[in-house]
C-alpha cells in the first residue's frame, strides 16, 4: 500500500506516519511545508528507512500537488496539513484560509485527475460549535456545522468541499471528527504541553477566564488507529466521530499537571476569555465502535501520564 500523508512533520501526522510504518507493509510519502509547528524530530524514528520519503512543500501550491500525486500514485491521500491553533486563525486568518480551504482543494482536485481510491480528510469537533456546559448532550455526524472562530469555520469549508466533490464528481473521500489530541511531540502552543513546559519551568501558566470550559480528550496514538481503521475499512463518502469519551474542565487538566509535577497551584494565571471561546465539545462516537470496532488504548490519565512523561525526559536532554 502506498500513502500520502500531508503535515507528516506535525503531531498527528507525524504520529500516523509511525504508527503506520511500524504496524502495516507501507510505503509513505509525506509532504509538510516545515511551518512553526512542525518538529522533524517527530520523524526521527522513520527518516532514512527505504519505504518513507519526505517532501518540503505547500499543499496550496497547487503545480506541485499535481507533480507529487502524479510521480507518486498513491493508493490513498491523508490530509493531516492545516493551520490548527485558534488564536492565530482570530488575529489573522488568511494563512487558515490558504491551508485549511485552499490547499484540501487541491488535493481533492489532483484526487480527481489522477483517480487516487481514497482520500481521507482529517478534520476536528470544532466543526459543529459548541455545547452548553450543563448539557449532557454530543454532537452526532450528522449534526448540523456551525464553527465559531476563523480556523473551525476553514476546517467546516474543507469538509464540505470534501463532501461537495464526493457528491458531484464522486470522488472516494471519508471524513473524521476527532476531539483534542494530546501526547508526544505536540507544539508547546496547546493546553496540555504549554502547562506541563511551564511547570516544569515554574512559569506562571496562562488560562482563561476560569478555566471552566470543558474539552474530551484522545491520546494521538489512539487518534492514528482510529484514522487506520477508516482508511482501511471505513464507508466512502462517510463522516467518523473520533474520541475516547472522556471530558474534563480545562482547569482540572492543568491541576493534575501541576500536582504530577509537584509545582504549585499558585502558577495558574487567569486571563481574559478570548473571543468566541467555545464552552463544551462532546462526540457521539457510536459509528466508530459499532462500524469498525474502534475503543481507544488508554484512559485520559494513562496518557496524560505518560506524555507528562515524555515531555519530562525530553526536557532533561536539553
Amino acid at each position: 500500500m502506498k500513502l500520502l500523508v500531508t503535515g507528516g512533520a506535525g503531531f498527528m501526522g507525524s504520529s500516523f506516519i509511525r504508527h503506520m510504518l511500524s504496524s502495516h507493509d507501507v510505503s509513505i510519502t509525506t509532504i509538510d511545508a516545515l511551518t512553526y509547528a512542525s518538529d522533524m524530530d517527530s520523524l526521527s524514528s522513520v527518516v532514512g528507512k527505504k519505504n518513507f520519503k519526505f517532501i518540503k512543500g505547500d499543499i496550496s501550491e497547487r503545480d506541485l500537488v499535481f507533480d507529487i500525486v502524479r510521480d507518486e500514485r498513491p493508493d490513498a491521500i491523508v490530509n493531516f496539513a492545516a493551520e490548527t491553533h485558534v488564536d492565530n486563525s482570530i488575529k489573522d486568518s488568511s494563512l487558515f484560509l490558504r491551508s485549511n480551504v485552499l490547499g484540501t482543494a487541491s488535493l481533492l482536485d489532483a484526487v480527481n485527475r489522477f483517480s487516487i481510491p481514497r482520500f481521507h480528510q482529517i478534520s476536528t469537533d470544532e466543526v459543529y460549535g459548541d455545547l452548553p456546559l450543563d448539557s449532557a448532550d454530543s454532537f452526532y455526524e450528522s449534526s448540523p456545522l456551525r464553527p465559531n472562530n476563523p480556523y473551525s469555520a476553514t476546517k467546516a469549508s474543507a469538509d464540505l468541499l470534501a463532501l461537495s466533490y464526493h457528491r458531484t464528481y464522486g470522488t472516494p473521500v471519508t471524513i473524521s471528527r476527532s476531539v483534542n489530541n494530546y501526547g508526544p511531540f505536540q507544539n508547546r502552543e496547546k493546553l496540555i504541553p504549554m502547562a506541563i513546559d511551564k511547570a516544569m519551568k515554574g512559569e506562571r501558566i496562562p488560562v482563561y477566564s476560569k478555566g471552566e470550559n470543558i474539552r474530551s480528550w484522545i491520546y494521538v496514538e489512539d487518534h492514528s488507529r482510529a484514522v487506520e481503521k477508516i482508511l482501511l475499512s471505513g464507508r466512502i463518502g462517510e463522516i467518523y466521530n473520533i474520541s475516547s469519551g472522556y471530558e474534563e474542565r480545562n482547569i482540572d487538566v492543568v491541576k493534575y499537571i501541576i500536582r504530577k509535577l509537584g509545582a504549585a497551584e499558585s502558577l495558574i494565571e487567569f486571563s481574559p476569555d478570548r473571543p468566541g471561546h467555545d464552552k463544551r465539545y462532546s462526540l457521539d462516537t457510536e459509528k466508530m465502535e459499532s462500524e469498525l470496532g474502534f475503543k481507544p488504548s488508554l484512559s485520559f490519565h494513562e496518557g496524560l501520564d505518560r506524555t507528562i512523561a515524555w515531555y519530562k525526559e525530553k526536557n532533561s536532554q536539553i
